[in-house]
């Protein structure tokens, strides 16, 4: 048996995907990320050894439903989050654990960080179009800089969490472009790390990663790295990129479809583009082998809200059941109304016109409706006056006919789901697919291995 893998590391849960040469899902490990909190839930943490044991046990479980051993692994790739890192010392040992991109632990921004992003040149040079938050790594390296100055004197290395699955697999120091576009110190036009801006924030180049393309060779996995997964030395690994963009092209965008979007707990829209555009409310970064762009926008008024409203007023129910009361609602919601994030509103205060003849499918329903509302909002801030002919819908959202039907019918867009409801291990498999010579390019491999499961068309007047 012939395999590749693709790690999906997400916040929630790291999966792990087999793919076979057809692009058939073989086997998915699929394992909660439970964080180390603490600080009134300010910290988000993961120790390095927890790291390597979910990883482990995602591929266990993996290699069990496709009845393989981890030697029939070929090639390996994977999509990660942004923003989260760890600090390694001269000797490669790590320094903290992995900080994820959740933790908040100084709320405050500090002025060098602020001064940075309000450069006249920041949106041209890095891409990113959105204010900083305490959310992004260079807000916590400041903190740790301050804060924790005798760890920070001894930091040799500074990695993504996809530097170092890369760096102990490999024994490279490399990283990827498309994660280092969301650092805010990455110069996309030069494609480089922005020394001069390192030097003021007090980085050394020294420090980082050298980031490569998506798609590009990272290395094989040395003898040393044999022992992390088990993975047999000499296999290809190749460099993946950001989450959203991976299962962007793990769903087909770009051949079956013209955007993606995501409703989980966040809602996101990805697109194509061969200009380098940089526009305020979309980040961008480097596509597969440099030849194009991503541009994703997104909003917090996805899944969370359902969520939310699921928890404080519907606990005796789930989630299906009340997507399920809402189908007997009419489009409108008869004039019940939610405001976008209407989870950050004190009660119902995030809801209009409410009355009492209101039952819980239709809140349900406006919460959809609004979720819907936003995401035009992203389709078109991406694509301009003219809407896509067809969307491709992921995420958990994406197992909802009627979030669908709804989307369809408000953005006047043909919507499809496709067969592989893992797009993000099925995109890094692609890339590991064409580092072990499966196939010549991941446009190659969408022909072949991605489907369209169901098709939601706006209905007629």
């Amino acid at each position: 048996m012939e395999l590749v893998l693709g790690i999906d590391l997400g916040t929630s849960y790291f999966k792990l995907g087999l793919f076979d040469r057809a692009g058939n899902l073989c086997g998915l490990g699929r394992v909660a990320v439970q964080k180390d909190a603490s600080n009134n839930g300010l910290l988000c943490e993961l120790s390095p050894n927890r790291f390597w044991e979910l990883l482990r046990e995602g591929l266990d479980d993996a290699c069990a439903q496709a009845n393989a051993h981890r030697s029939d692994i070929q090639a390996l790739a994977y999509s990660s989050q942004a923003n989260s890192f760890l600090l390694l010392d001269k000797n490669n040992r790590p320094l903290t654990p992995l900080i994820l991109w959740p933790d908040s632990r100084d709320e405050k921004i500090d002025p060098v960080i602020q001064q940075l992003w309000n450069r006249s040149d920041f949106l041209k040079t890095t891409g990113i179009g959105i204010e900083i938050t305490p959310q992004f790594c260079l807000s916590k390296l400041r903190s740790i800089q301050q804060n924790h100055r005798a760890i920070w004197k001894q930091v040799n290395r500074i990695m993504t969490i996809s530097d170092y699955l890369i760096f102990c697999i490999t024994g490279e120091a490399i990283g990827d472009m498309s994660t280092a576009a969301l650092l805010g110190i990455f110069d996309i036009p030069r494609k480089q790390w922005q020394e001069q801006v390192l030097e003021a924030v007090g980085i050394q180049l020294s420090q980082l990663s050298t980031p490569l393309s998506p798609g590009s060779l990272a290395g094989k996995i040395s003898r040393e790295g044999e022992k992390y997964l088990g993975l047999k030395a000499g296999i290809p690994f190749a460099v993946g990129g950001l989450d959203h963009y991976i299962a962007a092209i793990g769903a087909g965008v770009g051949q079956i479809a013209d955007l993606s979007e995501s409703t989980g707990t966040v809602l996101a829209c990805v697109n194509f583009s061969r200009q380098y555009q940089p526009a305020n409310n979309r980040c961008i970064g480097p596509g597969v082998n440099g030849s194009y762009y991503y541009q994703l926008a997104f909003s917090g008024n996805g899944a969370c809200v359902l969520e939310w409203y699921q928890k404080k007023y519907a606990p005796d129910m789930s989630i299906e059941e009340l997507v399920k009361e809402a189908e007997k609602i009419e489009s409108g919601s008869q004039g019940l109304i939610a405001l976008c994030s209407a989870n950050e509103y004190e009660g119902l205060k995030g809801f209009r016109n409410i009355e009492g003849h209101h039952t819980r499918g239709h809140f349900v329903r406006a919460i959809m409706e609004s979720t819907a509302a936003s995401l035009a909002e992203l389709v078109d801030g991406l694509c301009g006056k003219e809407r896509p002919k067809r969307i491709v819908a992921t995420g958990g959202g994406a197992k909802s006919d009627l979030w669908l039907r709804i989307k369809a019918d408000m953005l006047g867009v043909e919507f499809v789901t496709t067969e592989c409801a893992e797009p993000a291990c099925l995109g890094a498999s692609m890339l590991a697919a064409v580092a072990t010579k499966w196939v010549t390019n991941t446009d190659k491999a969408s022909e072949s291995w991605i489907s369209i499961k169901k098709t939601f068309q706006k209905k007629p007047a």
